[in-house]
């Protein structure tokens, strides 16, 4: 495909054509209806997509466990780009999930030369303290540094088994002159994504994790490699319900019923094929119909939406005879706030963002010289009006200042129709900027010295 979009996760160009990338990634579109409390990032379309976030959504309705698993690049300065993320990560929270958040500074260290004593420093400093502040509870939150859980380590090589330079290539793009630490990163991510799901970290439940799009080619290879270590799958059938099939593969042919000269061991067939129903009965599921032999078992009664909760019970017994038992995670996908000159924001360009604790009168500063969608000169804002698809403090009021979806509504309504000029749109944002900033300094005044309670045992 010539006009594809490549997806690069250290680049500092990504398209937006967020209908695009939607389609060719395979993403599917948020549903607000099927949003418990839908937060403003759901609210306004900033979250545009996602992977399987029904699975997580029938958690939140039956008040089953599931985690979130979000990172930090410990190499710069925290921008309100990052706390995007973290605004998502909390509403996750507060409908039930456990939040688990990864130190990224081995991949730092790979990829950004930064050592790991200041990968922990500016980890702490910057963004711990930060996220603190932004509302994160610390009963359910444990941070920890990639270099000091080994388990993570253990798991990206453990894994690394089930993919190859090639499918590399193809998401990533890597090339003969990438260096090996660079293609390691990626496998550390798998462990970094899956390993929630294991039983020191809280066991099988599903895990969800919050990104922008341009991350997505982690979740596509995490998602890839934990289908390839399924004992049993699990599809729809044609005639409905659902059909649970073995898969036979390296290291679990014995453990299926299959013996060495390849013959099928009937008794430890059949013994499976019991387990398997006695799992399912206890969603309410009575009539099956197996097939030991073949290695199917259908069940007509299930649904489609049963998919999730089936694929949970089959993992569980997977991991009872020796398996891996990783539910794929689900991701979601929000769209980038542009950059105060009209392009990326980026820690490295100050001019291009607002800090977490920048001055107001650096903030102010970088509003009244941020990007317009007004017009030339007043007579012809006042005729044409305002462009608040191109009016950096417009998209500021809406991704990160203005809570009230009415009050959003009138100022875009006024400055569209020229009665807000460019300049006062500014001041608002402005204003709402200064109240915003000032509570997020309070209240990282409030967790000064506190920051342990976050931290993971393996981290302090």
């Amino acid at each position: 495909m010539e006009d594809a979009v490549r997806i690069d996760p250290w680049s500092s160009e990504q398209s937006t054509d967020y209908a695009r990338i939607r389609d060719q990634f395979g993403l599917q579109s948020v549903d607000l209806k099927r949003v418990p409390n839908p937060s403003m990032l759901h609210r306004r379309g900033i979250i545009f997509a996602h992977r399987d976030l029904d699975v997580i959504v029938g958690c939140m309705e039956r008040s089953d466990p599931f985690g979130v698993l979000t990172g930090l690049m410990p190499s710069g300065r925290m921008h309100l780009g990052h706390s995007m993320v973290i605004e998502q990560v909390r509403w996750f929270q507060e409908q039930g999930a456990d939040i688990t958040v990864t130190v990224a500074d081995l991949e730092a260290l790979a990829t950004r030369g930064t050592s790991l004593g200041q990968g922990r420093e500016t980890a702490l400093k910057e963004y711990v303290h930060n996220y603190a502040a932004l509302g994160l509870d610390p009963s359910s939150t444990n941070v920890y540094f990639q270099s000091g859980r080994p388990e993570v380590q253990r798991l990206a090589f453990t894994l690394g088994r089930r993919t190859n330079l090639s499918e590399f290539e193809a998401i990533y793009g890597f090339k003969g002159e990438t260096n090996l630490a660079h293609v390691q990163a990626p496998l550390v991510q798998v462990g970094d994504i899956i390993h929630p799901q294991l039983e020191e970290f809280g066991g099988l439940r599903p895990i969800v994790v919050p990104v922008g799009f341009d991350q997505d080619p982690h979740l596509r290879l995490t998602r890839g490699i934990a289908g390839k270590t399924h004992w049993f799958n699990v599809k729809a059938r044609k005639a409905g319900g659902l059909t649970v099939s073995l898969s036979l593969q390296e290291g679990n042919s014995e453990a299926l019923g299959v013996s060495e000269n390849g013959k099928v061991d009937r008794q430890v067939r059949e013994n499976i094929f019991e387990r398997l129903k006695a799992s399912l009965s206890t969603m309410g599921y009575s009539d099956f119909t197996a097939n030991p032999k073949h290695g199917t078992l259908d069940i007509p009664g299930a649904n489609i939406s049963d998919i999730a909760q089936v694929r949970m019970c089959v993992l569980r017994l997977e991991r009872e005879l020796g398996g891996m038992g990783l539910m794929p995670p689900s991701s979601t996908y929000h769209r980038f706030a542009v950059g105060m000159t009209g392009d990326k924001m980026s820690s490295s360009k100050p001019e291009t963002t607002i800090f977490m604790d920048d001055s107001l009168e650096e903030m102010s500063k970088k509003v009244k010289r941020a990007f317009s969608g007004g017009q030339p000169t007043v007579e012809e804002h006042r005729r044409l009006g305002g462009d608040c698809s191109k009016d950096v403090a417009f998209q500021y009021l809406q991704f990160f200042f203005e809570p009230d979806d009415s009050e959003l509504s009138r100022v875009a309504r006024e400055y569209e129709s020229g009665k807000l000029l460019a300049g006062e749109i500014k001041q608002i944002c402005i204003d709402r900027a200064a109240e915003w900033l000032t509570e997020l300094a309070d209240k990282r005044d409030m967790w000064e010295g506190r920051l342990d309670e976050f931290l993971a045992p393996d981290a302090k």
